[in-house]
């Protein structure tokens, strides 16, 4: 049964006492019975939802009934795996602590390289390739392993046997693919790491089920399954000692001593803060939320059903995408819907958007253009000829419910198709494109110059980021040498003050002289004291010379201060300018990578699972509901802004959304406001038509409502 939230999903009992004339609601694929409607109706949305995997391939992003069917088909696999082989990959699953990944990796390696009994590959005798098969492993002789080998004829009958050698057997390809083999471990256990295989398979195929003694203190058997065993923590361990201890206290009176709050047993039982985001649904109103505006009513006017709006869009993103190499001159969306819904046979927007399609199909060399050249028609496609080839492509893919399209067309009145035939027919025509040579090439050479886009892209951040940091570490040891010459400015004031200025030092030598003049009349105490005054007095002439060069030093500090200042207001002057010339670089690489199309994604999802989508050629965001059979849209500005201001950043897709839209907000508003002047403008024009005076003869205006029926290819290369 397919998952849901990675767990199984128990479908509804069957009511016990149905009576049998009791009108009752039955699920085709689940033949689950329901009495009331509305729980009916519930369950089959919550199946058409994409949230359930498929439990054998492991496969998300489904619906109940593709998961049901992905497991059918994968069961169908696994039961065509090898049954040689089926003992031995069961023995190597058993208790394994390897991921899936690398234990399928693990098992394919090793049946490649050794080989088991049974298995069917080739030998070599006599300078030749013979088929053969493994009858018996021998033991190792000499670090080789023989294996006994049986010959077999065409018939895969044996002829004879002999012994080989290792390296004289030629290895085929496993005989599954790994996805496969993925799909058989999963479903030959019932949980993982360590995987455990079910208790009767394990049964059949005589394989142990006594877990190794490594894993027998993490994990144990309950009600037949191995299940881990929890670990207390060092917190609930403490808690549940204070309590114990708290209950085995007795005051002097005979009662328990009481409980105090606060302590850790009463910390454990206060609830754990909720980290967001979380799932939309399991959010809930809090104090600190901001105010929601309501979310505003899109509008559903479209001119075609509401079932073919996903059809239409389709068609039309691929017509718009790819109309270069289509040469097929873009067309709005509202022409496209407008010329579908027209009863005209010879629109030239629909005969040319069916004709440029028609020869990328004729230009492949496919299947298609065999067809044409069986029926001799000329490659060139007219807007006469058109349903000719339209009919021959509906023969060619042979489809029952196009096929009995092709009499109305073939007679000419292909505009009296319904919707859904003329959507239909475009929808083959697309799929049938997407597979040819052409395409493919033109998505590959869009995907190379992405990638080589994106590559220069992360280059030219890693080289800015690269140059920000030296600047920074340029910036820093600048500041850290000022602040060293700071430092020696301020020792050089303190010696002065100790040791005097200039003039007190060339006074002091003066009276030197004076005092040398009589030194040979002074007593030896003299002479010591004459010595010791010279000292003082070279000490100052010294300390006055260091002066002056440090006040000269001080003020070229203060010019080199004043030109770094200026140079630094030019450098901040340049970083701006590069910053601009960054930005507009990136802006480019942006547009450049917009261009190579590739394929039009989703904005998001809301909380309610229903998906929003901008195409960049119409001014609209398309709200596409969880089942994908409602559509609606937001064509103003006004409703994007309440829109936004709606969605709930603590749930995990709104504000995986939110980000989106904040993301192209910019480019979303300029579609929506050439949009908006485009529709104020051709209602302008139809007013002006209806309000025209009859009295004044004048040229007719146009209806703009009826532009698509001026339409011209001007890339038609034909």
């Amino acid at each position: 049964m397919p998952l849901y939230k990675r767990k199984p999903f128990p479908l509804a009992e069957r009511p016990t006492d149905l009576k049998p004339q009791e009108h009752v609601f039955q699920v085709r694929f689940t033949k689950e019975i329901f009495r009331d409607y509305g729980e009916y109706l519930n369950r089959i949305n919550l199946y058409r939802q994409r949230i359930w995997t498929c439990k054998v391939t492991a496969k998300t992003n489904l619906t109940f009934e593709e998961a049901l069917v992905s497991e059918k088909h994968a069961t169908e696999k696994v039961q065509q795996f090898p049954k040689e082989l089926v003992v031995p990959v069961l023995r190597d699953v058993q208790f394994s602590m390897l991921t899936l990944k690398d234990l399928a990796n693990k098992i394919a390696t090793k049946l490649q390289e050794h080989l088991s009994e049974g298995t069917e590959l080739y030998g070599k005798r006599n300078n030749r390739v013979y088929p053969c098969k493994i009858i018996k492993v021998l033991a190792e002789e000499a670090g080789r392993t023989q294996y006994e080998v049986a010959w077999l004829d065409k018939d895969k009958k044996v002829t004879e046997n002999a012994v080989l050698n290792g390296e004289d057997l030629v290895r085929k390809k496993l005989p599954f693919t790994r996805d496969v083999l993925k799909s058989f471990i999963r479903e030959s256990t019932y949980r993982s790491v360590p995987w455990v295989l079910h208790d009767k398979l394990a049964s059949k195929y005589g394989i142990s089920t006594d877990s190794p003694e490594e894993l027998r203190s993490n994990f144990s058997f309950q009600d037949g399954h191995m299940v881990r065993n929890r670990k207390r923590s060092r917190k609930e361990e403490a808690s549940k000692e204070e309590l114990r201890k708290c209950k085995s206290k007795k005051m002097g009176n005979g009662k328990s001593k009481p409980w105090i709050p606060g302590g850790i047993a009463e910390d454990k039982l206060k609830e754990e803060p909720i980290i967001y985001p979380i799932d939309d649904l399991l959010v809930q109103p809090a104090s600190d939320d901001p105010v929601f505006t309501e979310r505003p009513s899109p509008s559903k006017n479209f001119q075609i059903p509401m079932d073919c709006v996903g059809d239409l869009l389709m068609i039309w993103d691929f017509c718009s995408s790819f109309s270069r190499l289509l040469h097929l001159w873009p067309f709005s969306l509202e022409d496209f819907e407008h010329a579908l819904c027209h009863k005209d046979s010879n629109l030239i927007v629909i005969a040319e958007s069916h004709s440029a399609i028609l020869r990328l199909l004729i230009k492949d060399d496919g299947n298609y253009n065999t067809a044409i050249q069986k029926k001799k028609r000329k490659p060139k496609i007219t807007l006469v000829t058109w349903t000719e080839y339209l009919c021959d492509f509906l023969e060619m893919i042979d489809d029952a419910d196009l096929s009995n399209y092709i009499t109305t067309v073939r007679r000419g009145h292909y505009g009296l198709l319904d919707i859904h035939a003329k959507l239909g027919i475009f929808r083959e025509l697309v799929a049938q494109a997407l597979t040819t040579d052409l395409m493919r090439e033109k998505l590959d050479e869009c995907i190379e110059q992405r990638q080589e886009l994106a590559a220069t892209r992360r280059g030219e951040a890693l080289e800015e980021g690269r140059k920000r940091r030296e600047a920074k570490e340029l910036w820093k040891a600048e500041s850290d040498g000022k602040e060293i010459k700071g430092r020696s400015l301020k020792s050089v004031g303190s010696s002065s003050k100790l040791f005097g200025n200039g003039n007190h030092s060339s006074q002091n030598g003066d009276v030197a002289d004076k005092w040398n003049k009589n030194k040979n009349a002074l007593s030896p105490q003299g002479k010591h004291a004459v010595t010791n005054r010279k000292k003082v007095d070279t000490i100052a002439k010294r300390n006055g010379k260091q002066h002056k060069m440090d006040a000269k030093a001080a003020l070229e500090n203060v010019k080199d201060s004043s030109k770094k200042g200026v140079q630094k207001l030019m450098r901040d002057d340049g970083n701006k300018a590069m910053d601009r010339s960054n930005e507009q670089r990136k802006e480019y690489l942006e547009r450049e990578m917009e261009k190579r199309f590739i394929r039009t994604n989703s904005l998001g999802k809301d909380r309610y699972y229903n998906r929003y989508w901008f195409f960049k050629r119409d001014g609209r965001i398309f709200i596409e509901s969880s089942d994908s059979e409602q559509w609606a849209y937001y064509s103003t500005k006004e409703e994007l802004d309440t829109f936004v201001a709606s969605l709930n950043r603590k749930g995990e897709r709104e504000r995986a959304l939110k980000k989106q839209l904040e993301k192209y907000y910019n480019k979303i508003c300029l579609e929506m406001q050439k949009r908006s002047k485009e529709v104020a403008h051709k209602i302008a024009m139809e007013e002006a038509v209806v309000r025209r005076s009859t009295r004044v003869r004048a040229p007719p205006r146009e209806n703009p409502a009826l532009a698509f029926l001026k339409y011209v290819n001007k890339w038609n290369e034909d």
